[in-house]
């Protein structure tokens, strides 16, 4: 345990009243490149959860005495960054309860960029559906044995749902439309609501 204690989470209003303050607030998030170009919390530093190396966060930092704020798009990934953190002994961390999707429903301003993009969460949606699909279908017309397909997509769901692992979302965060596109930077998004 490092010296640093802080509250565990705060919610998106407490945060936005400690950034209105002026105090200084290291957010980071931790969702896909292609999520984060789209729309993010003004201030916010991207580091995707499966990019994210903690010592060499950690090194680079110049607040080493402050906590970090972490967020994702509802709350999952930033937690799994969290205990990344906690991992290498650094207990700084506080979970911005229920993410950027938390701070676009309080109606607080966001920094939007040129393309939309799905995401990560309805996009294993999106999938599962429809492998679920195409296996009854398939199932129904082709080969019973599709049905399996279904069923596998339905395991995999109940396992994410207990483990908190998603294999498909893991998949997913590395296709291309989740990755910065070519010249894209956090530079080129426009704040506004």
């Amino acid at each position: 345990m490092t010296a640093l204690q802080c509250k565990v989470s705060v919610t998106v209003r407490e945060l936005n009243q400690l950034v209105a303050k002026g105090s200084a607030v290291e957010l980071l998030d931790v969702r896909t490149p292609g999520e984060y170009n789209a729309l993010h919390v003004p201030g916010a530093k991207l580091v995707p959860l499966d990019e994210l190396d903690v010592v060499a966060f950690l090194k680079q930092r110049e607040a080493g005495d402050k906590p970090i704020y972490v967020l994702c798009q509802s709350g999952g990934r930033a937690r799994k960054a969290i205990e990344k953190f906690a991992r290498a002994g650094f207990d700084g961390c506080v979970l911005v309860e229920g993410g950027t999707q938390a701070w676009i429903e309080a109606g607080l301003p966001v920094s939007r960029g040129r393309a939309k993009v799905i995401s990560l969460e309805r996009q294993v949606r999106i999938a599962a559906g429809l492998l679920v699909l195409a296996g009854v279908v398939f199932g129904w017309f082709t080969h019973p044995g599709f049905f399996g397909l279904a069923a596998f997509v339905g395991a995999g769901l109940v396992f994410a749902g207990v483990t908190d692992f998603c294999g498909m979302g893991l998949l997913l965060a590395k296709m291309p439309w989740n990755q910065r596109a070519n010249g894209t930077t956090a530079s080129d998004c426009d704040a506004k609501r």
